[in-house]
């Protein structure tokens, strides 16, 4: 949620499209290896990725507007502070098998 903003890590680069994007790459990535080894050694298999998260400039801004949709959702339950909310809605796990958000973050050689 706050991969891509100036106050996030990662190296700022322009993509082919004229977009901004902040890369990250894990340590056992074929890009860490060229970078930190110059090489990908023969007996190694990268095991990480490389992925590129659209800029988003300022944290601030996504900031308010977390805040701006948790006012919102306390509006709709008619929970007047955030402690209000387990008392005024039922809570429902939802949980994910396999971790797809980075998918389409791929960076494409």
């Amino acid at each position: 949620m706050l991969a891509g903003h100036d106050e996030s890590g990662g190296e700022l680069v322009k993509g082919a499209n004229g977009k901004m994007y902040k890369s990250f790459y894990g340590m056992s990535s074929a890009k860490a290896m060229q970078e930190y080894y110059g090489e990908v050694a023969k007996h190694r298999a990268p095991e990480g990725k490389e992925v590129r998260v659209p800029y988003r400039g300022a944290l601030e801004e996504t900031v308010q507007a977390i805040l701006g949709g948790v006012r919102s959702a306390c509006s709709y339950v008619g929970a007047r502070r955030i402690k209000d909310l387990p008392k005024c809605t039922t809570f429902i796990r939802v949980t994910q098998t396999t971790n797809e958000v980075y998918q389409r973050f791929n960076v494409e050689e």
